[in-house]
């Protein structure tokens, strides 16, 4: 006997699923929030050096800010003051005569810099003076955070396969608020930094779960509603920590300002069932009949609530051991499992290191920041709108792998279109963003329905990580511009290729039964 038949029987998409897909939106909106938080703490403001030590009492004091300026700090060759150099004393020539500046001795800046607080009140820059040679300790706080979020995701799989779906869900969502809160409050930059790994740690439990725990509840024809809707609370949240950051300019508000959500998810977290799939394979078939009841009588389904005896539900695994431990190990100890693993982890990693490579380069259109991260966040909406469309229609492997070779495509044509012709490779950039933004949400979906129950959470778990290894290395990919300006997209677009062929080798799951033990797998897949 198939889950599937129970769910069918008792309504698989009725008001109790609902209802876990409106709990688990409410919890996932901020992780959004922090994972682009970065954009805003740590954005660098416009500086200089301080040049009250050349005020000698004299002329000095009695220039115009724009003058002590002209005196103070070199120009470089593009025009712009330079904000970490400064003359070793005032040149009162140069207000009068600004050749042969590049001859001048200047020194580096000697009492901190002053920082243009038109945009941001305070960020970590600002804070700790995070610039020019302490500016990688300030691309190091993105770095430090999904590596937190990286070894959280391997965690909360192996306990949330462990120990439940449910319990772990509260664990994510008090700590990750505890530690987050926390942060706002770090007097030091190590402080912050190990507060900050902590964060991603926890945090990332909540997007772990709720998207197992979502998909386990819903019956087939469901599946990909479910999926986007759960994507759609991803780019909420993206469109909304534009809107916070605009509002709340200060980097340690800001940072509780984005938490503060989980304090009503914490609430509602009362009402979300644990996985019956999950209860049944673990042999707890009393509580297993305890939700399916409570989700029969929520869908109005009472009368077949009899019906739902443990007898049962003890027929619908009997092919593995409901005692047995499972553990990561389980995902590469058979033949197909191994290969699963292995193109799924692949896969995960080239598609979110493009993903979050395109959406950290926010200063690439020439706008302003918030207006940026709201253009590349509302393009994930109708993105993620078509997926709903095609997914039952192409499937999910075409879907995948036609979106990512199509984010390949726009990347390509950004190497060759010129930079002078701005408009184009905005439009370009804006719909391969979206294109990558459908690719994530169709690979999340794929995945929670390519591993079987037993140990589809140490799956999910090793996916994330594999996917936050790429976001940690997106960033040093755009740092490849030193070397060549094209060097990064040759990079994201070589990844994007590599994912669409290795995607075109999973199994297509369209109408499909989720698997429920790896000897599902071995022998149908």
């Amino acid at each position: 006997m198939r889950f599937e038949s129970i769910l069918s029987d008792i309504n698989g998409f009725g008001r109790f699923q609902k209802m876990i897909i409106v709990i688990s939106f409410i919890g996932r909106f901020t992780l959004p929030c922090h994972f682009m938080l970065n954009n805003f703490v740590a954005a660098v403001p416009s500086h200089h050096c301080d040049i009250s030590s050349l005020d000698d009492g004299g002329i000095f004091g009695n220039l115009s800010l724009s003058e002590r300026l002209t005196v103070s700090i070199p120009i470089q060759e593009d025009g712009t003051p330079s904000s970490c150099e400064m003359f070793a004393e005032p040149q009162y020539h140069l207000l009068f005569n600004s050749s042969n500046i590049n001859e001048l001795p200047t020194v580096s800046c000697q009492n901190g810099w002053v920082y243009d607080n038109s945009t941001f009140t305070s960020t970590l820059t600002s804070q700790w003076d995070l610039v020019c040679d302490k500016r990688g300790k300030n691309k190091a706080t993105a770095t430090i955070f999904f590596v937190g979020v990286m070894f959280g995701a391997m965690s909360f799989g192996i306990l949330s396969d462990r120990f439940g779906r449910r319990i772990m869900l509260l664990v994510s969502y008090i700590s990750g608020m505890l530690f987050a809160v926390a942060s706002a409050f770090s007097t030091s930059y190590v402080m912050f930094a190990v507060l900050r790994f902590f964060t991603g740690f926890c945090i990332t439990g909540i997007v772990i779960v709720s998207t197992v725990l979502s998909v386990e509840w819903v019956d087939i024809e469901h599946r990909k509603l479910v999926g986007v809707i759960d994507s759609l609370s991803w780019s909420f949240g993206n469109v909304g920590i534009a809107a916070i950051a605009y509002f709340v300019t200060d980097w340690r508000r800001l940072i509780v300002s984005v938490t503060s959500p989980l304090i009503l998810a914490i609430i509602t977290w009362r009402w979300m069932p644990e996985s019956a799939r999950w209860l049944i394979a673990n042999g707890k078939l009393e509580q297993a009949q305890m939700y399916l009841k409570k989700c029969a009588k929520m869908n109005q389904k009472e009368e077949l609530t009899d019906t739902l005896k443990p007898e049962i539900l003890s027929t619908i695994i009997v092919t593995e051991k409901k005692d047995r431990v499972y553990s990561y190990i389980d995902l590469i100890r058979t033949p197909k499992m191994r290969k699963l693993t292995l193109s799924t982890g692949i896969v995960w990693l080239c598609v979110a290191c493009t993903f979050y490579g395109i959406s950290f380069n926010i200063t690439g259109f020439g706008l302003n920041l918030y207006l940026t991260q709201f253009i590349y966040a509302l393009i994930e909406f109708p993105a993620k709108i078509s997926v709903y469309c095609v997914l039952d229609k192409i499937g999910r492997r075409r879907t995948l792998v036609g979106s990512l070779l199509m984010v390949g495509v726009c990347l390509g044509i950004n190497m060759v279109v010129p930079k002078d012709m701005s408009v184009v490779r905005t439009v370009v950039a804006i719909i391969g963003k979206g294109l990558s933004s459908a690719s994530f949400v169709t690979i999340v979906l794929y995945s929670s329905e390519l591993y079987p129950t037993v140990v589809r959470q140490n799956g999910m778990g090793y996916n994330s990580s594999m996917a936050r290894l790429g976001v940690a290395v997106a960033p040093l990919i755009l740092l490849l511009d030193d070397i060549w300006t094209g060097l990064p997209q040759i990079v994201l677009c070589s990844l994007t290729v590599l994912g669409g062929i290795v995607a075109r080798t999973l199994s297509e799951t369209r109408n499909k039964c989720l698997p429920e033990t790896i000897e599902d797998i071995e022998e149908h897949w």
